[in-house]
């Protein structure tokens, strides 16, 4: 089976890397603008309750892993990666768990460590986290939000279209300075999503994410 590096284990381990360290940044003051921007893309996906698409993980090392997405706000989204993977992400709205479905193994990570946690809320509110960067163009956004993580300082880059205020894609930065970078498409919003999606199979092995054992 192909290995597969998937956005939790990043955030909770550190990786050889040939890449430089993530390093904290200080907030900058933003603009009226800026703020006014970010707010409207809070407020635009806060009226979203459900998405279902495809989307693209692409690791530091260039390896290209595709699967499908289920969010539901609040709390919850699945990432299931597609074969040969057994792998996927899953929040249930009390933390984060990788599941491997062949191992018929699962471990936990806590949800308020991991900087995406701001997009799954019930009502999004982009200013209340740790902005230390923006970026824009005429048609995107890019926004950098920093966390304290177990591991390090963690940093993840939101790029959202400015049209449509929609969310195309992020840049997971550990703390070894190991990049995951996932673009999303085929998204469709508001629709009816299996509540067994959203669930754990009660039978599957906790396992310790640092040993496999």
């Amino acid at each position: 089976m192909i290995r597969r590096r998937s956005l939790l284990a990043l955030v909770a381990a550190l990786s050889a890397s040939a890449s430089l360290p993530a390093l904290a940044q200080e907030p900058r003051r933003l603009t009226e603008e800026e703020i006014a921007l970010i707010n409207q893309i809070s407020a635009t996906n806060s009226a979203i309750k459900t998405m279902v698409g495809r989307f693209l993980q692409i690791d530091t090392q260039g390896q290209k892993i595709e699967g499908t997405f289920f969010l539901e706000r609040p709390g919850k989204v699945l990432f299931r990666y597609n074969p040969p993977s057994y792998e996927q992400i899953i929040s249930i709205g009390r933390g984060f768990y990788v599941v491997d479905r062949k191992e018929k193994t699962q471990y936990a990570y806590p949800q308020d460590k991991i900087p995406l946690r701001e997009f799954l809320n019930e009502q999004i509110d982009l200013m209340r986290s740790n902005i230390v960067a923006i970026d824009q163009s005429a048609d995107y956004l890019s926004l950098t939000l920093q966390d304290d993580t177990p591991a390090g300082i963690v940093m993840v880059d939101l790029v959202f279209d400015k049209e449509t205020s929609d969310l195309r894609q992020w840049v997971l930065t550990e703390p070894s300075g190991a990049q995951l970078t996932f673009s999303l498409y085929d998204v469709e919003k508001n629709v009816e999503i299996p509540r067994t999606f959203f669930s754990i199979d009660a039978t599957y092995r906790a396992v310790d994410p640092a040993t496999g054992k």
